[in-house]
């Protein structure tokens, strides 16, 4: 069963390695759009030592690296899922000897998987020469943004499956799919980092999963993170993706309630 999960993280690796001019374009596309937000910070420091627990050099380093680890944690499952039920190939899917759920995950690893090695490594390398990063020499905190960033997979797909599983009951959910990227970029800390939020926002984000997955691993590279701060930002991860296995299983058994149902 492990190989065959494995060989569906292959698969999808390779279809994305077909397509990959379209992600060497990509790249020079996140460099502009990082480019415009290294200038623009510039601009609001105007001279100052620090806004939002954060010097110039950190905040060009967190926009550059939370812009380049959503290249890893990205997919397009919920579309994806979306469309095998509206077409109604998921209940082809789901007679198949594998788990469905845990399928869609190893494809959107694969697709994840591709993006790190052909889109983000090459894309920060780039950046790195253009404008002024501040890399940490520092293994520990490398392989702690590495854990990081497989909690920030984790989650988005994790919410990614719930969305996609709504289809079920919507039949068309295109507006509460863009609307959820749209609450994941803007509450995860991608666009804004949290710490420049009103404390009220802060008080409430705390409360949901979104920062998990860009705010925490961005943090943690720039290390505006340390010591005991980065263990409990890991904890909160660590937590959170635990705590979303039961709306999705629960989801999950809804979902597969109502294609019997719609099947008669």
């Amino acid at each position: 069963m492990v190989s065959m999960y494995l060989e569906m993280i292959r698969i999808r690796f390779l279809m994305m390695l077909a397509y990959r001019t379209n992600y060497y374009s990509g790249i020079l596309i996140y460099s502009i759009n990082i480019g415009a937000y290294y200038f623009l910070w510039t601009a609001i420091y105007s001279g100052q030592e620090s806004l939002g627990g954060l010097t110039v050099t950190q905040m060009t380093t967190y926009v550059a690296v939370a812009w380049m680890a959503r290249a890893f944690y990205f997919n397009n499952i919920d579309r994806e899922i979306a469309q095998e039920i509206r077409e109604g190939k998921v209940a082809v899917e789901m007679v198949r000897p594998y788990h469905y759920l845990t399928m869609k995950t190893m494809q959107g690893l694969g697709e994840g998987l591709f993006r790190l090695f052909f889109f983000s490594a090459p894309g920060l390398l780039i950046v790195w020469l253009v404008f002024p990063l501040d890399f940490s020499a520092s293994g520990w905190t490398w392989f702690m943004f590495a854990l990081s960033l497989v909690f920030s997979f984790i989650i988005n797909t994790q919410l990614n499956l719930m969305t996609g599983l709504l289809t079920f009951f919507f039949f068309n959910n295109d507006g509460l799919i863009r609307a959820k990227r749209i609450a994941i970029d803007l509450f995860s800390g991608l666009i804004l980092p949290i710490s420049f939020y009103p404390g009220w926002a802060q008080t409430v984000m705390g409360y949901l999963p979104f920062q998990a997955i860009s705010y925490i691993p961005s943090m943690i590279f720039t290390e505006a993170f340390t010591g005991q701060e980065v263990w409990s930002a890991i904890l909160f991860q660590a937590l959170w993706a635990a705590l979303l296995v039961v709306p999705l299983q629960v989801l999950w058994l809804l979902a597969k309630k109502q294609l019997v149902v719609q099947g008669g």
